[in-house]
């Protein structure tokens, strides 16, 4: 990446990395009275030549096969010694599997066992009057009573009674039809058939006239694309639920980091839209769980969207008609942007852009079969020298995209370019009327209002969101904020809140909030508070230098290291299991 120094005070505030970790290590063993390892990120490798960089992808290339192989990975379940069975858990009735079942049915064996608990008062407990995790969940001496019989409040547990604040749950009716694959996909049979019936009339015509030229006895059809100009499709454009995008702020969906907590807390400072991660269409088809919880949608969602990929169109077209018919969206959007080799060497992600035939065919038909606008999120172009979003962008148009986003990078940039916003602007005006919103490099107020100059019908915000959350009311507000640490610690407590009621206040509820938590700190770390800056305001390409806080846990949000991000999970969520083990997801400078 293109980096730049910060500017921030050096008379005050700025420290080399010695005496930053000597300042941050000994306030906490002053506090925990423990020892504290000062492992340093590993330096970055140094760039090869072109053939000792060949060499070596030969010798490696059968020890590393994708990037962070070396990533550990454990799962939630290894931190539990011993399970409660479930049927303890919710109403103490007898177990329907008996002595085949694998968990504990002896309560106070259990117990006696179970981790203490993380602290006195149970977020579940409190706010919706009962905790449906009952005596595995990490707090609950505040929801039970000495003879272990779980407590409820009756207002409460009334006022929510009824009430669906998380839709698009895979029911296990609707998996087990998945896997059985007996879900009709009606309308994507319609338009896979007239795709099927104009592939062999090209091969007849071809098979009749070698020469391409068209018989004078028949008159030729006038097409756009696969389908001729007479199609359904474009009847059913009015019929569409209509989605206002106009000067929206859009929170973009981050893999990993876009869940469904994650957006509870952008909502609240301010993004008006929002989407669920990336889910492969072909997990989706065959009723994955995992893949199905990246569409849960939050009742403060006012206007949300899934995202899929794929790369043919018979499964982007059955998984859009399933979406369609199954859960509760404003609109689905197409992933023609995302660069990692997984996706793109099988056709998908950036790859659709170079495949506009298939791209084609995909959007029709996903076209086809929604009720809800269709939109396409895609980049500049592969190569960083050709751009193609240009030549692209009006033939999406005629295939009936409501709105488009650009990510001001190629592929093969990646991160280490600025976004170009000349050329998001170019592509605005050759997308009118269909609105372009833009992607990349906004951080402040500034950065937001230069990007709307360009004439773009709104803004997407990616890694901005992931370093300040809050960027979206100084967005709003037209300011700058100078967020204080206990502030940004409340938030990241409101997160854990969140985390517990959507993965669990179990043991692995707990650690999958925690991780989720660490990999948002990995971004987080990176924000440089406004009040130490010598000029404002940040940019996203600035890379922080050692620097004190105002205060103690200033200093401690400032670290790169993981062992610090992982005391800031332990403020919030206790003390991590023996065997808990950390990297982050993405390529960053806090490998432990």
């Amino acid at each position: 990446m293109d980096t730049f120094p910060v500017f921030v005070d050096f008379c005050r505030f700025l420290t080399t990395k010695e005496r930053f970790h000597e300042f941050v290590d000994s306030e906490w063993q002053g506090s925990k009275g423990e020892k504290v390892s000062n492992d340093e990120p590993e330096a970055k490798k140094v760039k090869l030549d072109v053939d000792e960089r060949n060499k070596s992808r030969k010798q490696d290339n059968k020890r590393l096969r994708g990037q962070n192989k070396s990533r550990p990975h454990t799962k939630p379940t290894t931190y539990d010694e011993r399970r409660l069975c479930l049927s303890v858990i919710q109403d103490n009735r007898e177990c329907p599997f008996g002595e085949k079942c694998h968990f504990s049915h002896d309560v106070a064996e259990y117990m006696a066992t179970k981790p203490a608990d993380i602290g006195d008062s149970c977020y579940l407990y409190d706010t919706f009057g009962k905790c449906s995790f009952g005596l595995s969940c990490r707090f609950a001496k505040a929801h039970t009573t000495p003879d272990f019989k779980t407590l409820e409040k009756a207002d409460l547990v009334k006022t929510y009674e009824g009430r669906n604040l998380v839709k698009n749950i895979l029911s296990k009716d609707l998996q087990n039809r998945l896997r059985k694959r007996s879900v009709p996909f009606k309308k994507s049979a319609e338009y896979l058939k007239t795709l099927s019936k104009d592939r062999d009339k090209n091969d007849k015509n071809n098979a009749v006239n070698p020469s391409g030229t068209n018989s004078e006895k028949q008159a030729p059809e006038k097409t756009v694309g696969p389908l001729t100009d007479t199609d359904i499709i474009k009847l059913r454009m009015c019929e569409k639920k209509q989605v206002d995008f106009k000067d929206k702020l859009y929170l973009a969906p981050l893999t990993t980091c876009g869940n469904l907590p994650f957006r509870r807390i952008c909502k609240r400072f301010g993004a008006d839209i929002t989407c669920g991660e990336m889910a492969m269409c072909t997990n989706l088809l065959q009723g994955q769980q995992s893949e199905w919880a990246l569409l849960k949608r939050h009742e403060s969602e006012d206007i949300f969207g899934v995202q899929v990929e794929g790369c043919f169109p018979d499964t982007m077209t059955r998984c859009a008609e399933l979406i369609n018919n199954n859960t509760d969206v404003d609109f689905v959007d197409i992933n023609s942007g995302c660069p990692i080799d997984l996706v793109y060497k099988k056709g998908g992600g950036c790859g659709l852009m170079t495949r506009t035939r298939k791209f084609e065919q995909i959007v029709k038909g996903m076209n086809y079969v929604l009720d809800v606008p269709l939109t396409v999120k895609i980049r500049t172009g592969v190569q960083q020298v050709s751009n193609i979003a240009h030549k692209l962008i009006p033939e999406m148009k005629q295939w009936g995209v409501s709105m488009i986003t650009l990510h001001g990078r190629s592929r093969e940039q990646r991160y280490t370019k600025l976004a170009d916003w000349d050329y998001i602007s170019t592509c605005s005006k050759l997308a009118s009327p269909v609105p372009l919103f833009g992607n990349g490099d906004i951080l402040s107020y500034e950065d937001a209002m230069r990007a709307r100059d360009t004439g773009v019908s709104g803004i997407m915000i990616a890694r901005g969101a992931l370093i300040k959350p809050w960027i979206f009311t100084e967005i709003k507000e037209s300011r700058h904020w100078d967020i204080s640490s206990s502030e940004r610690l409340d938030i990241l407590r409101d997160f854990s809140n969140f985390g517990l009621e959507h993965w669990g206040s179990d043991t692995r509820g707990v650690e999958k909030t925690r991780t989720f938590m660490l990999e948002w700190l990995s971004f987080m770390c990176r924000y440089i508070p406004v009040g130490l800056l010598e000029r404002v305001p940040q940019k996203i390409n600035e890379r922080p230098p050692y620097y004190m806080g105002r205060n103690y846990l200033e200093s401690l949000m400032a670290s790169q290291n993981v062992g610090d991000w992982i005391r800031i999970s332990e403020m919030l969520l206790g003390p991590v299991p023996k065997n808990f083990n950390f990297l982050p997801k993405h390529k960053a400078n806090a490998y432990k």
